[in-house]
């Protein structure tokens, strides 16, 4: 009668059914002497854990955790940063560069036109996809009434 009643608590056990005063009772059965014979394989299972609750640790953790030099990498980094105003500051601007600037005014007046055409055929091309939305919403008004 006991013999079932132990492999009935093992079968639970391993469907994670137990509770803690059943998994007391499998640990008594198995860390006694006399274990049937097919229950021998989990008498090593059961005195594992037993042997393992035992365990203390016992290595000393540091309370202080290292401190990294911040002073050393804030200077680091101000160093860097004065080094890129100084380089921007320097950096002479008027290198030639031709900033779309003319004397005749009938050039400047053609270049205006180009520029103007190129931007009204990108906000043309935006236009016509509006169109697309408004015949949707035209559709959904005629099937959608309120």
């Amino acid at each position: 009668m006991e013999l079932d009643r132990i492999e009935n608590l093992l079968e639970k056990y391993f469907e994670g059914e137990t509770t803690i005063a059943e998994e007391n009772e499998l640990r008594i059965y198995f860390g006694s002497s006399d274990v049937a014979q097919h229950l021998e394989q989990y008498k090593a299972m059961f005195g594992y854990f037993a042997k393992a609750k035992e365990q203390k640790f016992e290595q000393k953790i540091p309370l202080q955790s290292k401190k990294r030099n911040v002073a050393w990498l804030s200077i680091a980094a101000s160093v860097v940063v004065l080094l890129g105003m100084f380089t921007f500051y320097n950096y002479d601007v008027n290198q030639n560069q031709d900033l779309g600037t003319y004397d005749d005014p009938q050039k400047a007046f053609e270049e205006t036109q180009k520029a103007l055409n190129l931007l009204s055929k990108n906000v043309n091309v935006g236009v016509e996809g509006m169109e697309y939305v408004q015949e949707y919403k035209n559709s959904q008004d005629l099937i959608f009434k309120n």
